[in-house]
């Protein structure tokens, strides 16, 4: 591991101030990510600046209803918070389900946002990535990639990104806030995210050198029935082969309001518009369910070997709604 410089901080316009100016560093939060990454040399960050410790660990009720969480929440306290749970608890079961209870206890919210691809290609540094080395190439377009991306990929990059937690969010339209040395900021999480394209080694939107401050949900009341389920490959702690999170409000048979978002298909969490509006008014049944799947699926491009990532999420999505609507009926 290369040699760094450590400082840890206690208000958010010194932590700021030290990445502008030292563009070499990295903000550090619970380290579960970035410290791996750091000993495989991956990253190599001439400073860590520990944030730890900046007041930005309240989950708050907003004025609206929605909930304000702030970046140094860990993990273990979002999933456990009586509000998110009554409010949103597909996000607390996501977060239950992204991690073993000791990396819950240092994961933060913030860093979760920010965690990287668990690709093999790029955890590697003996092998080229285009997310880490830009211009040498993506290998697990013809390699290892059964767990790579089906939807939103380009020949540049294939891989997933890695967050449960992602996922839950992306189905309820959270809003990512930032400080810059410019003064705050805000992004939704559908803009936080870059598209592949040509360039996977630029991930997200947020300014050089920005600290996330928290996240914002927004009042969604068909959250409250929301659920999240998780398909891996073995049932101890392992990252999704496919996940989802659904809400569904469901009146005389008939779907009211529609909220679906995927994991571990795209290099971002995938909010599935299309299934969305293939269910917004359309009848709560099996037959129903299986076509909206169909209609966000129908632009997936699966690689050679993991094709079978449309046939898992096609049957998840009709296992989770029916689930859900089944649930509403009682």
């Amino acid at each position: 591991m290369k040699d760094f410089g450590y400082q840890r901080v206690h208000d958010v316009s010194g932590a700021v101030a030290l990445l502008g100016a030292d563009p070499d560093a990295r903000y550090l939060g619970g380290g579960t990510n970035l410290v791996d990454l750091m000993k495989t040399g991956v990253e190599r960050p001439a400073r860590l600046v520990d944030v730890r410790e900046l007041p930005l660990d309240d989950i708050e009720v907003t004025g609206d209803g929605g909930l304000r969480v702030g970046a140094t929440v860990t993990n273990s306290d979002l999933a456990a918070h009586p509000e998110v749970r009554r409010r949103y608890p597909a996000l607390a079961e996501a977060v239950l389900a992204g991690a073993s209870g000791q990396l819950r206890n240092m994961a933060t919210v913030g860093g979760n946002l920010l965690q990287r691809t668990r690709c093999g290609y790029f955890t590697d540094i003996s092998k080229p990535c285009n997310k880490r080395e830009p211009g040498s190439g993506c290998p697990a377009v013809e390699g290892e990639h059964h767990n790579h991306a089906i939807l939103g990929a380009t020949e540049h990059c294939v891989a997933v990104h890695p967050s449960d937690m992602g996922v839950a969010l992306a189905a309820f339209d959270a809003a990512v806030h930032y400080e810059t040395a410019e003064g705050p900021g805000e992004l939704p999480l559908a803009d936080f995210y870059l598209p592949v394209g040509h360039t996977p080694h630029v991930e997200t939107a947020l300014p050089s050198g920005a600290l996330i401050t928290g996240l914002t949900l927004p009042p969604a009341p068909v959250a409250a029935a929301s659920r999240y389920r998780k398909v891996r490959e073995r049932a101890s702690y392992a990252f999704a082969i496919g996940s989802i999170a659904a809400a569904l409000d469901v009146r005389d048979g008939v779907v009211r309001e529609a909220r679906v978002a995927y994991g571990a298909v795209a290099s971002r969490p995938w909010r599935a518009h299309a299934a969305e509006r293939a269910l917004t008014g359309g009848p709560a049944d099996a037959q129903a369910f299986a076509a909206a799947a169909d209609a966000e699926l129908a632009a997936a491009s699966p690689l050679a070997r993991n094709g079978y990532k449309v046939t898992l999420l096609r049957n998840l999505t009709v296992a989770m709604l029916t689930e859900l609507t089944e649930e509403a009926a009682r």
